[in-house]
């Protein structure tokens, strides 16, 4: 389990709803000096989980702050492991920071920095570090597949089954471990480092293997579809970018060499996230600026998960761009010279928006088809751990017969320590620190 906070922890406060004028502000308390907030506030402390209705009042000067809802929370079943109080005020700025203020002389207490809500429920063994990585992924879910990922990892599908893996691997180390420690007992089944072991270590193996072969579906989701508008100047690269992002993103005109640099922009394609990168056209160019433009485009192209290849109305018919997945979009349809395309090509006007569905269409059967179906790792460091533990236990599982048995039980405690990594089961301090500072203030 992860270590508790210490017993002197200093309570923390924040706003725990949005910023600005709204109907409700919600200001959140965590921490062995909440009861003596609440009260120093509100007067008498209501009756634990029910809301009440109280004068809030500033305990230096007595002033009326504003008549809210409190409730009393007390721990350690909240949703920090602390005892906490939340007040429910009315919605103006002014409010809000007359009780933040007020909140800033009570003793022992002290604004909370970003993700200390969240961090303290970690610590506190409330949730595991993957629900915590679910609660950022769904404060920055954009789309309604993102959405759906992030309240998958929230409800601890990731963690429950590296936690089934890790006790696996913890029954096969204390076989080990038996073995070493009390191989002279004739009550001690030596089968903990024959053949036996190994097997259970390679299915185990095999398992995290198969859950890792999933196309990087997670991680891809979190991140967004990749789609690169490539083609020679003047194809109409910034013109179809601002038709599908329904806005002027992008500078158009004439000039050959107008986008020097690639510009992003994020969509939300049937419940994907997909940005669409517009990018310098294709050419040989003695301006070094240009030039370069053109080398960020090839760059772009090559790591992209999706290439519109455009190509413009009076241009011969190009060559290939590469081996990446690639749409061939022929540009301008709605000019009479413009050849009909062949070979599963697409033909599209941004100007009068025809062909502009059917793109959209191979578009979104492209990002269905990458980002599509539940994952259950949404993270490198997820799988960077994983695939430790499977290095270690593939040692375990091939090991000879007559391989030392010290050297079974240490790939074990490796394998098992890099299966706690995943759910915060070990120590990861630096991780949390990187992990909780992109969290808002409050949560």
């Amino acid at each position: 389990m992860p270590p508790a906070l210490p017993e002197r922890a200093d309570t923390i406060y924040a706003p725990a709803s949005g910023f600005g004028r709204a109907a409700v502000s919600v200001v959140r308390i965590s921490g062995p000096a909440a009861a003596a907030a609440l009260s120093a506030l509100a007067g008498d402390r209501p009756e634990p989980r029910r809301l009440s209705l109280r004068r809030l009042r500033d305990p230096a000067s007595g002033s009326l702050l504003d008549q809210a809802l409190v409730v009393w929370l007390p721990g350690p079943g909240t949703a920090t492991g602390e005892d906490m109080a939340e007040l429910h005020l009315h919605g103006g700025t002014a409010v809000r920071e007359a009780v933040l203020q007020a909140l800033r002389s009570v003793p022992g207490c002290r604004p909370a920095e970003a993700g200390a809500f969240t961090r303290r429920a970690f610590l506190n063994g409330r949730i595991d570090l993957t629900e915590a990585e679910g609660i950022a992924d769904l404060i920055d879910a954009e789309t309604e597949a993102q959405r759906r990922q992030a309240l998958r990892q929230l409800d601890g599908a990731l963690g429950r089954q590296v936690m089934a893996w890790r006790d696996r691997a913890i029954d096969l180390l204390a076989a080990a471990e038996a073995a070493l420690d009390f191989a002279d007992e004739g009550d001690v089944d030596e089968v903990g480092l024959d053949a036996a072991q190994a097997e259970r270590a390679a299915c185990l193996s095999r398992e995290i293997r198969e859950a890792l072969a999933d196309g990087r579906r997670g991680e891809r989701l979190r991140e967004g579809f990749f789609v690169v508008l490539a083609g020679p100047p003047n194809a109409g690269k910034s013109t179809l970018l601002n038709a599908l992002s329904k806005r002027d993103a992008a500078i158009v005109s004439e000039i050959p060499g107008t986008t020097r640099d690639a510009i992003e922009v994020r969509c939300d394609l049937g419940g994907l996230p997909v940005t669409l990168v517009d990018t310098a056209g294709l050419r040989e160019t003695d301006d070094p600026i240009e030039a370069e433009g053109v080398s960020r485009t090839r760059r772009r192209i090559e790591t992209a998960d999706l290439v519109l290849h455009l190509i413009p109305a009076d241009a011969p018919e190009p060559a290939s761009l590469g081996g990446m997945t690639t749409i061939r979009v022929h540009t301008k349809s709605d000019l009479t010279t413009v050849r009909l395309p062949q070979d599963g090509a697409l033909a599209i006007s941004a100007r009068t928006g025809a062909g502009l569905d059917a793109l959209l269409d191979a578009i979104r059967q492209q990002a269905q088809a990458s980002l599509g179906g539940d994952a259950l790792v949404t993270r490198e460091r997820h799988r960077d751990a994983l695939n430790r533990a499977i290095v270690h236990l593939d040692r375990v599982a091939s090991a000879a017969p007559d391989h030392p048995p010290e050297l079974i039980a240490e790939d074990l405690r490796l394998g098992v320590r890099a299966l706690g990594e995943v759910g915060g089961h070990v120590s990861v301090d630096n991780m949390l620190d990187r992990l909780f500072a992109g969290f808002c203030i409050g949560k």
